[in-house]
């Protein structure tokens, strides 16, 4: 049986499955992700870490330091 991604990350952000999809279908929209039956995959990485808050930058950076 495979993970559901959406279903994985509405759990770890703490958000209804619903934000989850509108959030996921506006950047499919975008060409940024692309997802199809538990598959989620990123098309244009540089874009969505733009797109993101300055918190990606800072949590990316907390993860090396703390996982060298």
């Amino acid at each position: 049986m495979r993970a559901d991604p959406i279903g994985v990350l509405s759990l770890l952000l703490g958000v209804r499955r619903v934000g989850i999809t509108t959030a996921a279908s506006a950047l499919k929209r975008s060409g940024l992700i692309e997802y199809h039956r538990g598959d989620l995959t990123v098309l244009d990485r540089q874009r969505l870490e733009a797109m993101a808050c300055g918190c990606y930058a800072a949590d990316r950076q907390a993860y090396a330091e703390l996982l060298p």
